[in-house]
């Protein structure tokens, strides 16, 4: 028979792998590898010329924190609240909450402690606050409503893009250009927009595999709505590397060499999409495939070259 203080230690093992346990499947709920899309709150930093100052990078890096952890909240709340749908989904039934493996209670407890989390470490600005507090807002709202309405539903999702520049720009002072948050929303629309089309290719295989709101599109009308948001993105971008105000700026007339880069990340975009059915994620294209991943590098390598080494 095994002694009381062995079955109590066996017992303790036992408690300690179970919440390790939930600890990551919660983790893995909150969706880490999303956090890359917060890197759009760099963008008043960079596009400044302040990335080498140490108190703006502070700040803007408390600002990124802050949005992982609110979009991480919004994640857990989308989830709990679409768990029943998501059972019926081939890929989405596997998620910690849809398959019952982490609980909703455990999940919401989470969301709540990291919404307010974001909001506390974000205290040295209202303005950031309120941007955050928006942020939120917009995202449950999409949860609970806009993701079913049709174009509201991308629109919406290219909003909390823009927050995320305004509120990098709000952290460091620094009122971001009409041409950041124009090319900021388009490239979010692009990206949005690509996204359906993918959701439409796999609602062709799999019936329960899509959103109710893809019964309004098809993907005749995505790829016109594509067509129309791509030269769009990219002349925004190329006049802005043109413009008076931007050469005076940065006191070079080169920037639009990195247009170069930009024109081939997005027609590589294009090509997965169309011709490789991706871009469900764009996410994992954008650390994942290889040549846009070079276009990017390139980008920066470009910018940081004509602005800060110049």
């Amino acid at each position: 028979m095994p002694s009381t203080h062995m079955r109590r230690t066996d017992l303790a093992g036992k408690a300690f792998i179970g919440a390790a346990r939930e600890v990551l499947l919660l983790f893995s709920a909150m969706r880490p590898a999303d956090w890359v899309k917060n890197v759009f709150v760099v963008a008043p930093l960079f596009f400044s010329g302040q990335a080498a100052v140490f108190d703006k990078v502070a700040l803007t890096g408390i600002v990124v924190v802050a949005f992982c952890a609110m979009s991480s909240a919004v994640y857990l709340f989308n989830d709990i609240n679409d768990r029943e749908h998501d059972r019926l989904h081939e890929k989405k039934r596997h998620r910690p909450i849809a398959s019952g493996e982490l609980s909703t209670g455990l999940a919401a407890s989470a969301a709540s402690i990291l919404a307010i989390l974001s909001i506390a470490i974000v205290g040295f600005s209202w303005k950031v606050v309120g941007v955050l507090v928006c942020y939120g807002v917009i995202n449950v709202a999409y949860s609970l409503w806009t993701k079913h309405v049709v174009i509201v539903d991308v629109i919406s999702i290219a909003m909390g893009f823009v927050l995320r520049v305004f509120a990098g720009g709000l952290a460091i002072e620094v009122t971001p250009s009409s041409w950041l948050i124009l090319a900021t929303f388009l490239l979010s629309l692009f990206l949005g927009l690509a996204k359906r089309r993918h959701e439409l290719f796999l609602m062709r295989t799999d019936a329960n595999s899509h959103r109710p709101v893809l019964e309004e599109y098809s993907i005749k009308l995505v790829d016109e709505l594509i067509s129309v948001v791509t030269p769009v993105t990219l002349l925004t971008y190329i006049l802005y590397t043109l413009d008076e105000k931007t050469i005076h700026h940065f006191r070079s007339e080169h920037l639009y060499v990195t247009s170069l880069f930009v024109v081939f990340g997005i027609f590589r975009y294009l090509y997965l999409v169309h011709r490789k059915d991706l871009g469900g994620s764009p996410t994992d294209l954008v650390v994942k495939d290889i040549p846009l991943v070079l276009s990017i590098l390139g980008w920066i390598s470009a910018f940081l070259l004509i602005v800060y080494l110049s």
